[in-house]
């Protein structure tokens, strides 16, 4: 039997999930209840987005957080849903590599 490895100078790497196509990076401005915000989108507009049931009992997105944004097939424009919450790290990630042009 060998031992784990508890080597406390390794690091766990993760990879950052970025944009795909038809996917736009967002900044929330403002939390409407009941399940929806306002997004600044990379793109210039501000979208109302819901967040789906199954990321509302999962995750907590705050005034401020980046999130990843799918607009909808109508009102692309107006409408959108949240697909992803980055966290600070993965944020400041994507800002270095210029997918944030807020």
């Amino acid at each position: 039997m060998s031992k784990p490895n508890n080597n406390n100078n390794s690091q766990e790497f993760r990879r950052v999930r970025t944009p795909k196509k038809g996917e736009i990076p967002g900044a929330v401005e403002q939390i409407m209840g009941h399940g929806k915000l306002k997004v600044r989108c990379a793109d210039g507009n501000i979208r109302m987005t819901r967040i789906p049931g199954k990321m509302k009992k999962r995750i907590w997105i705050r005034e401020g957080d980046i999130i990843l944004v799918k607009p909808w097939d109508f009102q692309s424009d107006e409408k959108a849903d949240v697909i992803w919450r980055y966290t600070k790290t993965e944020s400041n990630w994507l800002e270095r590599k210029g997918y944030l042009k807020m």
